[in-house]
């Protein structure tokens, strides 16, 4: 007997040719984690078959790739894009570089913001407008986001409303959403009950259908019987057409084809701790351990990726993890967030929401603690992730997360490229400096604003493996020091700026022990 969902089934050249010529499409996921791996595949191979779609503005809230040939590299052609309109960049290195070269227009907004002007579009609404984003590259003072010569666009203006400033990020229609799920059922509904997260599908189909657009849905496997109503995820009335996809363009994440822990809750005596790896004693420990110190039983935390990760492990050896909650911005609560090419899910959550409700949380300051890397600050505080010379990173995000945390942490080295430190008897030895200074006179963009967090008296800490300093009212503040170290030598003669130097603490002996 046909389903509705028969009428639907595609293959996935079929599905690829209703898309035109200079039309927006948006590809949903978080990084390798439900992303629709087929259809970008297939896009980007369509296009050299046919040379068609051509200039299409791609839009994406979580950077989706694995650094090198997977997620929106394959749409990295020249004359398929455009336009880009993403929260991140690192992860699709190709169409980095088409930006980098000016090949093709591209704007860097927020992942949070992105996520939720999915939910603006689709209610019709002119845009979202929230404080996101003040102060930083993104407000319209600062480039409004614009990243090269060619992006010439307003999509984002300042307005006043009640007194106060807000930005407005203009809506615009969506006229293809390239969304994915793990199954559908008879009626074309589409269930994730396997999948590590569920980031912003519903939105993003509801923005595409209501814009009289095409959504297109990847799945994994189709099933015999309708699923409950309360485990849809999209409806099957917002699916335009349903492409089965292999198992090898739907992995779990781009490190996992499946792992159960990733959506399935821990048993009883089972502790987030227990999965904890081993930290290396390095300067990244070093930094991670120090961190530690700042949070506190029953925080609700985001731990960035890279030296924050760390953290975890150093709270796990303190029996402190299983006291906190750890989130992470794709939707997942609880848990132990993964690393690397899983980063998005986490073994045995709690819960997994939606990627705009979770922003919603973040951006209302429901954060205890929040701790990220930093690439690059300067005198007043402010710090840069995004974009170095002829390196785009993007922000994803780290300005939702670092504008609302109520206790903010940066981790990171203190100098880079090719620092190598030891440490004997609880002192630090720099055995070989870095060659790149990261505190310097001005950042080459403002990631985080060191003014808006003075405007909500955000507590910020800045931690170095031989350093840590402090955001005043007057700028950095340097507040402590490792043991071993030098002020003068290691410290100042590698900073374009003198900081605010009062009282200063030795680094707690903890943070040097082989044990924390």
């Amino acid at each position: 007997m046909n389903t509705p969902r028969d009428a639907k089934l595609s293959s996935i050249d079929a599905a690829l040719s209703l898309i035109d010529d200079g039309q927006t499409v948006a590809f949903t996921g978080f990084a390798g984690a439900m992303h629709a791996e087929a259809l970008s595949k297939g896009l980007g191979e369509y296009f050299l078959r046919h040379r068609r779609p051509r200039g299409l503005t791609l839009v994406h809230a979580a950077g989706q790739g694995n650094w090198k040939d997977r997620g929106l590299e394959h749409l990295a052609r020249e004359g398929l894009l455009g336009r880009v309109i993403g929260g991140h960049y690192a992860t699709c290195r190709s169409i980095g570089r088409m930006v980098i070269e000016n090949k093709i227009e591209a704007y860097n907004f927020p992942q949070g913001v992105i996520c939720q002007l999915y939910r603006d579009i689709a209610a019709q609404r002119p845009g979202c407008i929230t404080h996101i984003g003040l102060g930083t590259f993104i407000d319209p003072e600062h480039g409004g986001g614009r990243l090269n010569a060619r992006s010439q666009d307003s999509l984002v203006e300042r307005i006043e409303l009640g007194g106060a400033t807000w930005l407005w990020y203009k809506s615009f229609p969506i006229h293809v959403a390239c969304i994915r799920a793990w199954a559908a059922d008879p009626l074309g509904n589409l269930v994730n009950s396997n999948e590590a997260v569920l980031t912003e599908i519903l939105p993003a189909a509801q923005a595409a259908h209501n814009s009289g657009g095409v959504v297109i849905a990847q799945v994994r496997e189709l099933l015999d019987h309708p699923a409950p109503p309360h485990h849809v995820c999209v409806p099957g009335v917002l699916v335009d057409r349903i492409v089965i996809s292999s198992q090898a363009d739907h992995p779990q994440t781009f490190a996992d084809d499946f792992n159960s822990a990733f959506c399935t809750a821990a048993a009883s005596d089972v502790s987030p701790g227990s999965v904890l790896p081993s930290l290396e004693f390095d300067e990244r420990r070093i930094i991670a351990a120090r961190a530690c110190d700042e949070l506190r039983p029953g925080f609700i935390v985001n731990l960035g990726v890279g030296i924050p990760e760390g953290i975890a492990q150093i709270a796990g050896a303190r029996n402190l993890v299983n006291r906190l909650t750890l989130t992470v911005e794709s939707g997942v609560i609880g848990g132990m967030p993964a690393g690397g090419l899983a980063f998005g899910a986490s073994v045995h959550p709690q819960a997994i929401i939606d990627q705009p409700a979770q922003f919603d949380f973040y951006d209302g300051r429901g954060l205890d603690f929040a701790a990220l890397g930093c690439a690059q600050v300067d005198a007043s505080g402010n710090v840069n992730v995004s974009k170095f010379g002829d390196r785009l990173a993007g922000v994803g995000g780290f300005i939702n997360i670092t504008q609302t945390a109520r206790r903010l942490v940066f981790c990171g080295a203190f100098t880079a490229g090719g620092l190598d430190i030891s440490v004997q008897d609880g002192r630090l030895r720099i055995i070989r400096e870095g060659t790149v200074r990261k505190f310097i006179d001005h950042v080459e963009q403002i990631s985080f604003s060191a003014s808006r967090a003075r405007e909500i008296d955000q507590e910020v800490l800045y931690v170095t493996e031989r350093a840590v300093f402090h955001l005043t009212k007057l700028g950095l503040e340097l507040i402590e020091i490792a043991p071993g170290i030098d002020v003068q030598r290691d410290i100042l003669d590698l900073m374009d700026f003198r900081p605010i130097i009062n009282h200063i603490r030795t680094m707690p002996a903890s943070a040097f022990a082989a044990a924390n």
